[in-house]
């Protein structure tokens, strides 16, 4: 389990911005999930500077995830 990042705001229903750690940047496409396991969505796009990078994630259902909590890939 390799650590995403930090959860940041969502926009609208679906879509979740999260705060990366440069040094582990997920891949595009990758599933995210939360602490427990269970699937949030899938990483759409990763944007912003270099040393602080932010990521896209489309979740798969109503986003129900809290600011300041972190997400990981398989």
């Amino acid at each position: 389990m390799k650590v995403v990042g930090r959860a940041m705001s969502t926009i609208g229903d679906r879509m979740l911005i999260i705060q990366c750690d440069a040094a582990q940047l997920p891949p595009l496409y990758s599933e995210v999930t939360d602490r427990k396991m269970q699937p949030v969505g899938k990483i759409l796009d990763l944007f912003g500077n270099i040393k602080a990078p932010y990521a896209a994630v489309l979740c798969k259902g109503k986003c129900t995830v809290q600011p300041n909590e972190k997400l990981f890939t398989k």
